[in-house]
């Protein structure tokens, strides 16, 4: 199936808008300190475009639809056989809080994938509209290759400049700033353990989904109630009120369902009806545990910056398969340090929205932690020429410039 004109319009306009936008800020942003920040704000709102932007091209409301509201999904059109050769029937795996159906199963959260192809569908032919020609073992190897590859890609790059949820938490950074109110920062060691905690949560789900799966993959319910049955094979016992786990408190979850309401791709009344059963199920998608953590998340990141970043599974596994041994060795992405240019001035410490400090305490090299997000906030205010830049494949993308020469005016902005 190829694209139609419509949906190739959209297409082109979207990107020559991006490379419009691309172009003016790099070209007539004037503040050197600030430069890649608008670029990346940019960039965010643009990757979030484009990650519903399945929404937007259709087609939906088809009749006969298991989930009417949403439709048959577009990924085919967008990422299907007519451009990469293949077809992806859940979206391509990315590491970015992105949920499965609000984005239109363009790209896919593959934290979700994860959990789903362990339970329910661990060699069960039929997903959510979709038919699987793979096995439960087949599903997770090509999620997680994907993970490995787009880690040692770009890393943590995805959290800093293409994850939605990180676009969310810098607006509320920007809303504090606008009141005036400086942010909180944790104690090093206390930054350092929830750090880890992102390993933990991510074990504590997978585990979840491996014991609701025990009778699909051992052929014993460790948990009654947790066979597959029915039509769609998600019917039985409690199966239908603990697929994907972590999806069930997922901060970002409210947000995408809000999205697809507001532009008219589901039903207002799947998110308004009362409070129900396991979960405490609030409409068709949400439970009140999702709103819940999303307020505290919400509370956390307006004092803390980029909190949830700091916790996030999914930044985790990001950062497992690009900071740590054997994949940093072949990391293509990395921020590196002379420490010959460095003179522990420490602004990089202090602008740093995860509070990393790699940059700042190790000698040189390539200064690349799990808790950096490669946002390349310390690089354009770092004030001594070539002390640090963010590399990719060896090639300088962005290098600190000594801007209290270049622009003394300006020397006096807030980090």
């Amino acid at each position: 199936m190829s694209l139609d004109n419509s949906s190739t319009t959209i297409l082109l306009a979207y990107s020559i808008i991006v490379a419009i936008g691309i172009i003016a800020i790099l070209k007539f942003s004037k503040d050197k300190t600030r430069k890649i920040t608008s670029l990346r704000l940019f960039i965010q709102i643009a990757a979030a475009v484009a990650v519903f932007m399945g929404l937007l091209i259709g087609p939906f409301n088809q009749p006969g639809s298991l989930f009417y509201p949403l439709g048959i999904s577009p990924r085919d059109r967008l990422i299907g056989s007519e451009i990469l050769g293949n077809q992806f029937p859940d979206g391509i795996s990315l590491p970015i809080l992105a949920c499965y159906y609000p984005n239109g199963r363009t790209v896919t959260c593959a934290i979700w994938q994860l959990q789903a192809y362990v339970f329910p569908f661990w060699n069960y032919p039929r997903g959510y509209e979709v038919i699987y020609s793979t096995s439960g073992l087949e599903k997770i190897a090509i999620v997680i290759g994907s993970l490995v590859v787009a880690s040692v890609i770009v890393g943590r790059l995805f959290c800093g400049w293409l994850c939605p949820f990180g676009l969310y938490q810098d607006l509320l950074t920007r809303i504090r700033k606008s009141a005036r109110r400086r942010h909180l920062s944790f104690s090093e060691k206390t930054n350092t353990k929830l750090g880890q905690s992102r390993f933990i949560i991510i074990a504590v789900f997978m585990i979840l989904s491996v014991i609701f799966a025990s009778y699909a993959i051992l052929g014993t319910e460790v948990i009654p109630g947790t066979k597959l049955g029915g039509p769609q094979g998600t019917e039985a016992g409690i199966v239908s009120n603990i697929n994907e786990p972590f999806c069930l408190v997922c901060p970002m979850r409210p947000l995408c369902i809000l999205i697809e309401c507001a532009i008219g791709q589901m039903n207002y009344s799947y998110i308004s009806q009362i409070v129900y059963g396991p979960g405490w199920i609030s409409g068709f998608y949400l439970t009140s545990i999702n709103l819940a953590i999303l307020v505290a998340i919400t509370i956390l990141a307006l004092a803390y910056r980029r909190f949830w970043c700091r916790i996030c599974p999914l930044g985790g596994l990001t950062a497992l398969f690009s900071s740590f041994t054997p994949f940093k060795q072949i990391a293509l992405t990395k921020l590196q340090k002379d420490e010959h240019k460095c003179t522990k001035c420490g602004v990089c410490n202090r602008v740093c929205p995860t509070q990393a400090t790699a940059m700042y305490a190790q000698k040189g090299g390539d200064v690349t932690e799990s808790k950096c997000m490669l946002c390349a906030r310390c690089v354009e205010i770092c004030p001594y020429e070539g002390a640090l830049k963010l590399t990719f494949a060896g090639k300088t993308l962005k290098t600190s410039r000594n801007w209290l020469q270049e622009n003394k005016p300006e020397s006096n902005k807030n980090s």
